[in-house]
């Protein structure tokens, strides 16, 4: 596989991971009040809204700006849902108070080291050539 996957199965999965998410929040934060489940089912869907509207940001990015060995679709996915949990995890750290510039940059920089350990660990594994008999 040479090149980037096609981007309809990611622009419906970002379609309905965007109405679910922002659906979700948008009917949990005007109808229900702020009880544990409701929290709990704010930071799903926080995840879920906020990886849909990462993917396809991600898919162009990796379009645009193609390495040597393009990236499969499991690492798009992986590197949208990267965001969705950077964002839950930012409200998530908001109720307590605890978000300060240094917060934000700290968790960026971990996430983005994380990411970057494992690409390299996809780059570095050995693969025989395949040679096809004619």
């Amino acid at each position: 596989m040479n090149e980037t996957p096609a981007f309809k199965p990611f622009g419906i999965s970002a379609l309905i991971l965007v109405l679910i998410g922002w659906g979700g929040l948008y009917y949990l934060i005007t109808q229900t009040l702020p009880y544990v489940w409701s929290r709990w089912g704010f930071f799903l869907l926080m995840l879920l809204a906020l990886t849909g509207a990462a993917l396809p940001i991600v898919y162009f990015f990796h379009k645009r700006f193609p390495a040597e060995k393009p990236a499969e679709a499991g690492v798009i996915v992986r590197q949208a849902l990267w965001v969705g949990v950077y964002g839950a995890t930012l409200a998530w750290l908001q109720l307590g108070r605890l978000v300060t510039v240094y917060v934000i940059l700290a968790l960026a920089g971990g996430l983005i080291a994380i990411e970057a350990f494992i690409r390299l660990r996809e780059k570095s594994h050995w693969k025989p050539p395949v040679h096809e008999d004619e």
